[in-house]
């Protein structure tokens, strides 16, 4: 049986919009979706706020996480109830490994000239035109304003705070590479989607990919609901 409960999790200084394009398509093709906003304040907290939202459903739960949001799923896919997770462009960290212990692995891409940094050791990202041209070319220009204006600032402890024993272990999960990401190297998803074992498939663009390949999103996550069903 394939689970209908779709929990869609957002990445960091991201809101619920990040699925807007994503979750009219798996509402219309039957599923529940559900949309959520976490404070980022803390992976702990944002861990916490998300299993809050899983244990307000009925029936198994795909979680689906993009960008940072890859390390909530990571944790709150211990949660009794969820059935398989799906990585679009996410960090995917094994147990006592931090966000930004991943990254510093490799060299910096190419969007770290754009973060900066608060008075509070918060960060945000500048979305200037020549952020957009660069990091994400390939979103719609309509839309660019609209994640402009709902940006949010994230604390560091989002970044720094070491994960718990990762879902990803005992749950079946699924990658999807964004294969031209400037934000999150390439080479940084297929080395973790490898680690966690994942059924994987790479789609061309940029680290925004539930805005700029909504329709391949979707598609992919229908492939993890039927593979969860499989099993």
């Amino acid at each position: 049986m394939r689970p209908k409960n779709i929990v869609l999790v957002h990445g960091a200084g991201g809101t619920a919009t990040t699925w807007s394009n994503v979750a009219p398509l798996l509402t219309a093709a039957g599923y529940d979706v559900t949309l959520v906003t976490n404070p980022m304040r803390s992976l702990t907290g944002d861990v916490a706020h998300t299993c809050a939202v899983v244990r307000e459903l009925s029936g198994p739960v795909l979680l689906v996480g993009h960008s940072y949001g890859g390390a909530v799923i990571s944790n709150a896919g211990r949660e009794p109830g969820v059935v398989g997770l799906v990585y679009v462009a996410a960090f995917g960290p094994d147990e006592g490994e931090t966000v930004n212990q991943i990254v510093e692995r490799y060299p910096p891409a190419e969007v770290s000239k754009y973060m900066r940094r608060g008075p509070n050791g918060e960060w945000s990202s500048e979305h200037t035109d020549e952020y957009w041209a660069e990091i994400g070319w390939d979103v719609p220009v309509e839309q660019r304003a609209i994640w402009d204006a709902e940006s949010r600032q994230c604390d560091n402890a989002i970044f720094t705070e070491p994960t718990g024993v990762p879902a990803w272990r005992t749950l079946p999960s699924w990658y999807l590479v964004a294969a031209e990401d400037r934000t999150l190297r390439p080479e940084i998803q297929r080395d973790m989607a490898a680690r966690m074992g994942a059924t994987v498939a790479e789609v061309p663009g940029s680290h925004f990919t539930p805005r700029a390949r909504p329709a391949d999103v979707v598609a992919f996550v229908e492939r993890a609901t039927a593979g969860v069903a499989a099993t």
